[in-house]
């Protein structure tokens, strides 16, 4: 399967309009953005697991990140409940389940092969940095040669100025209506700006979005 594999052009996927679609593990459904290939892909997806489901155990040959956004997802490791930021890099392996149910942005085959760090950052409790602009916070999630990874939340009325992306950003949006120079995009949009784009990012009644730059020109 090819699902908006072309990184040249922009996406934008207002997830909450899509159907949620069977995966091959009864009571496991996906909401497809991007992907190239077929169960053994590189994906971008939204994955609602219902209760008492689980995974066999698997490894990750080219890594996996996620970012629960409800319920809570366990495996042999720990729980992660909503807000949990999890980067399990190529190699790894775990039997992930959830006991009541939850729902992931998920990234498969995506990492570089060198990234062999694990990551785990509680969301809900970990601090917001200001930036030098005013109206924007910070909180780090993930930062390497290649891409930088991070959520960022704009006050009431902020405007950023113009945001250049060379190699190219993602933006998932977990709270209000982020808008720009083409639109606006509530809660559970998925945005891919291509490689040399850049957009002005602002915000009426605020917003909290997950956004990842620097990594789309090594696809």
């Amino acid at each position: 399967m090819l699902l908006n594999t072309d990184i040249s052009r922009r996406v934008v996927v207002y997830t909450e309009d899509m159907p949620w679609t069977d995966s091959p593990l009864a009571g496991v459904q996906r909401r497809m953005l991007e992907r190239d290939g077929e169960e053994v892909a590189r994906a971008t997806s939204i994955v609602r697991y219902a209760p008492e489901r689980s995974f066999s155990a698997h490894s990750h040959g080219l890594g996996e990140e996620f970012l629960v956004l409800e319920g809570v997802f366990s495996d042999e490791h720990g729980d992660y409940p909503a807000g949990t930021y999890v980067r399990n890099p190529p190699g790894s392996r775990h039997s992930p389940h959830s006991r009541d149910g939850c729902t992931l942005f998920v990234k498969l085959r995506q990492m570089d092969a060198e990234d062999r760090q694990f990551v785990r950052v509680d969301t809900a409790a970990a601090p917001w940095s200001p930036a030098s602009q005013r109206g924007l916070f910070i909180m780090p999630l993930h930062s390497t040669d290649r891409e930088t990874v991070a959520l960022m939340k704009l006050e009431p009325g902020t405007r950023l100025a113009r945001r250049h992306h060379p190699a190219g950003e993602e933006i998932w949006v977990l709270e209000g209506v982020l808008e720009d120079d083409e639109g606006a995009y509530p809660k559970g949009t998925w945005l891919r700006n291509p490689p040399g784009s850049s957009h002005v990012p602002r915000t009426r009644a605020g917003c909290i979005f997950y956004t990842k730059t620097g990594h789309l020109t090594a696809v």
